[in-house]
């Protein structure tokens, strides 16, 4: 039978302490201080040790155990003995440096794909005739492609390889970041944005599950994953920056960024096959892909997402047929996902395919993990809805060029570096409550900035301070969602569970710039068309309290939810144990029990 995750059975044997302190010695079914699954002897782990781990339990500190109490893993029921007494090869500090800046590299190159495409925009209209009203599939293509597949690749990646996939989603960037450097015309822009978007559906759900991989809980992972989540905000900056000066300098102008992103692409490729780790088999040994799920969650996603981005656009916006059927079919299909999910999770017979993502996931740590995916959805809304109005605002209202707008633009790219060190300096000793309401806080100050801003006053008084804050957000919340949603997912499913942390960032991206984009124009249209510039200020500040609003409910989520919750870093040094490898074994144990626990 399957084990509940939040049930400790009363026969299972109690762990000796003396060869397993590392585990509690006793588990409450309702409290998540302690590791929700029974306990036993452990006797693969014996061949697991190495001198990094002794069996005192030295060198495993407490906040390597803790997030909420201890961590909790998913279970999986299909392990094999002998995939959990792997042999790990150790990693050249190196060579465990070259891995984190190759996936932190491909988080940067992700998102300038979006940023200097946003910034080029009205570059992109002059050369092609086109209005700016029918630009924004420029951006909205590459954003619809890769949020809607994050949950499949993320699951293919976990079944069949992450460096495969990794390495598979760069060269396809690669290709198709060259094609849109090529483009004649508007829509086959539209249409290889779409396709470039596939690549890093692909390598940024493997990235997570790489680093989760070849990182034991230590403080090199704390670092590994601050790093990787710094490329968010530092991505987003590098893209305006370059994005800018590329398309104003370059004599190739708008299609200069995507032949340097092709650039990138190439580098990020050669850095995989060279220091990410060979692929081992995968630990489930039922390998089917849930293939009705993955057509559902895809058209469900594609489908509101699409509405999301056109409702303000379309004839009669939100009234329009078909904006109101696509939402109604759309939500239809989301809702006929999480049946069908919850409908093959309850299979124990093994005749149906495993699910594509386990709703049992959301109730991870008394549904703590369905809590931090919100955080991320509020978050995202707050800060790329502020980014992309605060680039409008200087561009349209102040008549700045684009060098000019991602000069002023220019604090989030050096704070998001310094982040980076903050992060992962203080995610060890901080609860992550405060990490999140602070980062979550900050972001939504941002836009309170721009909601109060006197165009007549310096940058230094409202630009300045909000560019720094905004970028706070980003980094706290990617960094600590990853390593939380890392510490609290199986072995089998990290790649999983980071496609997911991405799919809500970018439905919370979609979400905001639409309701965003439905609050300016309301104040547009009530304005009349006599106010002039006054209304198009009050417009653009009432964009900005909508992003202020979503920075203060991402705050108000955390404070409800994971006020409970420690520190989710780690402090001790490395265990030197593959996490995957030991984390199998603890699973398989208590598998084993479940077998023999009465119904």
């Amino acid at each position: 039978m399957t084990a509940d995750p939040n049930d400790v059975g009363p026969e299972a044997p109690e762990i000796p302490q003396e060869d397993h302190p590392e585990l509690p010695t006793e588990a409450s079914p309702t409290n998540f201080d302690t590791i929700s699954s029974s306990h036993s002897t452990i006797p693969a782990m014996e061949s697991l040790r190495t001198p990094g781990m002794k069996g005192n339990g030295e060198g495993v500190s407490d906040a390597d155990k803790t997030v909420d109490g201890y961590e909790h893993k998913g279970t999986n029921d299909d392990v094999t003995e002998k995939e959990a007494e792997v042999e790990v090869k150790p990693r050249s500090t190196a060579r465990s440096v070259l891995l984190v800046v190759t996936c932190t590299i491909a988080m940067i190159l992700n998102i300038s794909c979006s940023s200097s495409a946003s910034i080029a925009l009205p570059r992109i209209g002059d050369d092609f005739g086109v209005p700016e009203d029918d630009l924004q599939w420029v951006v909205s293509a590459y954003s619809l492609s890769s949020g809607c597949c994050f949950i499949f690749f993320g699951r293919l990646a976990d079944l069949y390889g992450r460096k495969k996939a990794f390495l598979l989603g760069s060269f396809w960037l690669g290709i198709f970041s060259l094609g849109c450097g090529f483009a004649n015309d508007i829509i086959t822009l539209d249409v290889l944005r779409a396709f470039q978007g596939l690549g890093p559906a692909a390598f940024i759900p493997a990235s997570l599950g790489i680093l989760a991989h070849a990182f034991p809980p230590s403080r090199a992972r704390s670092l590994a994953f601050a790093t990787f989540s710094a490329g968010a905000p530092v991505g987003g900056a590098v893209g305006l920056q370059i994005g800018g000066i590329l398309t104003q300098w370059a004599p190739a102008t708008w299609r200069a960024p995507f032949f340097l992103s092709t650039g990138l692409a190439v580098l990020v490729f050669l850095g995989g096959v060279t220091v990410i780790d060979k692929d081992l088999p995968s630990t489930e040994t039922d390998r089917r892909v849930d293939w009705i799920g993955v057509l559902l969650v895809t058209a469900a996603l594609v489908l509101i997402t699409f509405v999301l981005g056109q409702g303000e656009l379309a004839p009669q916006r939100w009234q329009t047929p078909y904006i109101i059927a696509l939402l109604v079919i759309g939500v239809v299909l989301l809702a006929t996902f999480l049946w069908w999910q919850w409908y093959v999770e309850q299979d124990t017979s093994g005749t149906r395919c495993p699910p594509l993502m386990k709703l049992s996931m959301w109730k991870r740590a008394h549904g703590k993990f369905a809590a931090m995916q919100c955080i991320a959805f509020l978050e995202w809304a707050s800060f790329q809805s502020w980014t992309f109005w605060a680039q409008l605002f200087y561009q349209d209202y102040q008549g700045l060029s684009p060098v000019l707008t991602s000069i002023r633009l220019l604090p989030m790219f050096v704070v998001g570096l310094s982040c980076n060190a903050l992060v992962a300096a203080t995610v060890a000793h901080v609860p992550v409550v405060l990490l999140v309401i602070c980062g979550t806080l900050l972001t939504g100050l941002a836009g309170l900035l721009f909601a109060v801003l006197e165009p007549a006053a310096p940058y230094w008084a409202f630009g300045f301070p909000a560019a720094i804050v905004s970028v706070f957000g980003a980094d706290f919340v990617f960094a600590c969602g990853t390593i939380f949603v890392a510490k609290i997912s199986a072995p089998h499913e990290q790649s999983l569970a980071g496609g997911l942390f991405q799919t809500l960032s970018q439905l919370g991206t979609s979400l905001g710039l639409a309701v965003t984009t439905i609050v300016h124009n309301t104040i547009l249209r009530n304005g009349g068309e006599n106010e002039g510039r006054e209304i198009q200020l009050n417009a653009y500040r009432g964009a900005q309290w909508t992003c202020f609003g979503f920075g203060v409910a991402g705050a108000i989520v955390a404070f409800i939810f994971l006020r409970n919750v420690g520190p989710v870093g780690h402090r001790g040094p490395p265990t030197e144990l593959d996490p995957e490898k030991v984390e199998t074994a603890i699973e398989q144990s208590q598998h084993e029990n479940d077998e023999k626990r009465p119904i």
